[in-house]
């Protein structure tokens, strides 16, 4: 059962559990700097008042364009500037895409993303994915796309083709992120955001933790994603998987106990918002992962 709204204070902070756009970043970095338990307790709490406690979703997330991408971002396997050994292929048939997405609702999932290696989609190219997300549509699965950077005309198209929620993730700070891609603007992915938006669809949108940013690029980060005209009602916080080939592979560890706090100040932030673990959680232990997914709504499985 849903808990009747109410206020908490936890240090200095009162919080309460309605959507706010006016954080400060000093109040970001004051939730990151509260002491852990304290932490833990005001992600769980805000979690409650918004969501049944003890569920998650499961969503599905399918390449259906692997490789050959032009971007240069540091941490992906996909751009065509790495050699990661990665095996390529065009866009999958409908008939593929069909059946991924039956086997992923037998699965558990209600959610089925598409996700291709493109700085931005062509036309033609969209066609065929539109027939994808209404073919997906039609199983009764909510439909998600990531597709790189969208021109409202494309925006509105993929509206047009019933298309749930875009995702596309700022991925670090804006200060931090000429160091990871140099191939688009941080000015270029809030414009999409904005297209995608204005467009009707619902927004997807989160970052990447591990990458050699500093606890204060976390704190932008996540002070960026939550003074955003409207919250998205999706953020997948991802932590670095590192893969040889790219110029991340060799990147420093970040401490596991450092990604929970980002995962509860994300909760905390944006408390309508779906928090959803994605890349990297393997990585941690049973124990750990148990303990950011008292926090979150969803997870992201493979096929």
């Amino acid at each position: 059962m849903l808990l009747a709204r109410k206020e908490i204070s936890v240090g200095s902070l009162k919080l309460n559990a309605i959507p706010r756009q006016d954080w400060s970043r000093i109040e970001v970095g004051s939730l990151f700097r509260l002491p852990f338990n304290d932490l833990l307790y005001a992600a769980q709490w805000v979690h409650r008042q918004n969501f049944e406690p003890n569920t998650v979703q499961i969503s599905t997330l399918v390449s259906i364009k692997t490789g050959s991408c032009p971007e240069d971002c540091a941490y992906c396997p996909q751009s065509i500037r790495y050699d990661t050994g990665i095996h390529t292929h065009e866009l999958m048939s409908l008939e593929d895409i069909r059946q991924a997405a039956q086997e992923a609702k037998a699965a558990g999932a209600t959610r089925f993303c598409m996700g291709a290696a493109y700085r931005g989609p062509k036309d033609t190219e969209l066609k065929i994915i539109k027939e994808m997300i209404r073919e997906v549509g039609e199983l009764g699965l909510e439909t998600c796309a990531t597709l790189g950077l969208l021109t409202p005309g494309q925006a509105e198209s993929l509206a047009d083709s019933g298309l749930d929620y875009y995702n596309h993730n700022l991925d670090t700070s804006e200060s931090f992120y000429p160091k990871i891609i140099t191939t688009r603007r941080y000015q270029d992915r809030l414009e999409t955001l904005k297209n995608v938006r204005s467009a009707g669809i619902k927004v997807c949108c989160g970052g990447i933790l591990g990458m050699g940013e500093s606890r204060e690029d976390r704190i932008q980060l996540m002070h960026t994603l939550a003074t955003l005209s409207e919250h998205p009602e999706s953020v997948p916080i991802n932590h670095l998987v590192k893969i040889p080939g790219t110029p991340l592979a060799s990147a420093e560890a970040l401490d596991s106990l450092e990604f929970v706090r980002a995962v509860g100040v994300a909760r905390i932030l944006m408390p309508c918002a779906h928090v959803r673990l994605s890349a990297g959680r393997t990585d941690f232990s049973d124990e750990l992962r148990m303990e950011y997914s008292t926090k979150t709504r969803c997870c992201f499985s493979l096929p």
